[in-house]
Order: structure tokens, then C-alpha cells, then sequence
């Protein structure tokens, strides 16, 4: 089901890129639909004791419905907002629907392991996907690819114009950027998980599952916040790349800043 209403999103992302008479329609029914998946999503992610996806289920709601009064009256930052989801959407479903997906999965794996072996704390290729140590395993998933936030920041790239030169830099810094760091959360990770670092607090991290807290803090907390951190990292180098991706930023944050405000009686 989950898998279906990403795909719906993609497909109507994808119709919102024809130049029709009824596109931004495409592009409410392709928000709508992940904003259904967020909150499909948020049985999974409260089951794990990760509460930052549940919470962007919740955010999504008032940006959808601001999202579609702009869409619906034309607005041209909204559509460009839009048409950087459509490009991402279109970057993303090779994997996420191909053989792809499981050929870059195979390819992280191996050199996840390879980074591993390095660091001197060798692991067990225990299935294409499977990661094994001291009878620790972890699933290695198109999520731990980095393919995701590579394909959001070459789609926000795509919402304004740029010369070859600047498609080329923001093309460099995006994506070895998050690849090799990608590969090196997998594997820091790992170790923390499998040689129990952070066995801590488990009332709060764990979830009945044996030695689950050292995963929480690896993952969920310290590696999801060197993530957040790492995307405004390269958003800034972007800004500095192209300042009209920055100055489109300032005025989609003022757009939807200004309709909170509104809706709350403060004007702006």
C-alpha cells in the first residue's frame, strides 16, 4: 500500500511536468499523496522510536493545504517548488521501481563492508543486502543509499535557471558529497550498533529488541543530526553556487511564513 502511494505521487509529478491545462491539479494530488505516504509511514517509524518522521507527517499537513491554494491561484514559487519535486520524482523512480534500486543497494553494500574491513572491524556479507556482526545483522535498504537526498537536491537545484557552470559545480558538490559521507554513516552505524556503543536509556531507545538502544542513538539521533546538518552544509555551498537558488529560498520560506502568520491573525 505504502509503495502505492509513492508511486502515485511519481506518477502525478511526473503529469505535472507536461505543459497542460491541468498540470498544477497533478501537482496537489502528487503532494497529497505524500503527505498519505508520511503518515502511512508513521506506524513504522513510532515501532523504531524515531519520532522526526511522524513529526514531518504532522508539519506536512498545513503546507499541503498552502501548497494547494497556491497552486490552484498559479502562484509561480509554489510551481517551481513543484517542479523541483517532479525532477527529484523523476531522478528517484529509476530505483525506486527498476532493478536499479537493488544494483545501487549490492554496490553500498560492498563498499560499506570494504570501508568496514578498513576500519578494522570486519563484518559477514550474509545476504546481498545483509550485513552481519557479533550476531548483530543490518538490513541495508535504498534509504541507506543516499539516493533520496540526492535526488531532492539535484531536483531544489532544478527549480531555477543555471548556466552550465553551475549545473556542473552543484552536480560535484551534491552528489560524492552525500554518496561518500552516505557510506560512511552506513559503516559508523554499524559499528556503533554491533559493538554495542551506546547501550543506553532504554526505557526511551529501546523496543524489546536485544541491544536495539546502541541502533537508536547511532541512527535515529546522532546520524539523522549529522544528516540535517550535513543537507544545510551543502544547501549553503548551493546558495553560493547559484544566489538565485538562494534568493528563491528567501521567498518560499516568506510565502508560506506569511500564510502561517495569517492564518494565526498576524499579519505580516
Amino acid at each position: 500500500m505504502k509503495e502505492l502511494l509513492v508511486l502515485f505521487s511519481c506518477l502525478f509529478f511526473l503529469a505535472f511536468l507536461v505543459p497542460w491545462r491541468l498540470r498544477h491539479y497533478c501537482a496537489i494530488l502528487g503532494w497529497t499523496f505524500i503527505v498519505l505516504f508520511l503518515f502511512a509511514e508513521v506506524p513504522y517509524y513510532l515501532s523504531i522510536n524515531n519520532w522526526l518522521y511522524p513529526a514531518m507527517a504532522i508539519i506536512s499537513v498545513p503546507f499541503l493545504l498552502i501548497t494547494a491554494k497556491h497552486l490552484l491561484a498559479r502562484e509561480m514559487l509554489v510551481l517551481q517548488l513543484s517542479t523541483a519535486a517532479a525532477v527529484a520524482f523523476l531522478l528517484y523512480a529509476p530505483f525506486a521501481y527498476t532493478p536499479l534500486g537493488d544494483w545501487l543497494i549490492s554496490i553500498v553494500v560492498g563498499q560499506t563492508e570494504w570501508m568496514l574491513q578498513a576500519f578494522g572491524y570486519p563484518a559477514i556479507h550474509e545476504a546481498w543486502n545483509m550485513i552481519s556482526r557479533n550476531n548483530f545483522r543490518v538490513e541495508i535498504i535504498l534509504a541507506c543509499t543516499g539516493i533520496q537526498a540526492i535526488a531532492i537536491m539535484l531536483g531544489v537545484i532544478s527549480a531555477v535557471k543555471t548556466t552550465s557552470r553551475q549545473k556542473l559545480l552543484s552536480f560535484l558538490l551534491v552528489v560524492p558529497t552525500i554518496y561518500i559521507l552516505n557510506i560512511l554513516r552506513n559503516t559508523s552505524v554499524i559499528i556503533a550498533y554491533t559493538e554495542q556503543w551506546f547501550p543506553f536509556l532504554p526505557e526511551i531507545a529501546g523496543n524489546g529488541e536485544f541491544g536495539y538502544e546502541s541502533f537508536f542513538w547511532a541512527h535515529n539521533i546522532i546520524a539523522e543530526g549529522l544528516a540535517l546538518l550535513l543537507l544545510i552544509g551543502i544547501a549553503w555551498g548551493l546558495f553560493r553556487i547559484i544566489p538565485g537558488l538562494a534568493d528563491f529560498a528567501v521567498r518560499l520560506v516568506q510565502l508560506y511564513v506569511g500564510d502561517i502568520r495569517r492564518a494565526f491573525g498576524r499579519d505580516t
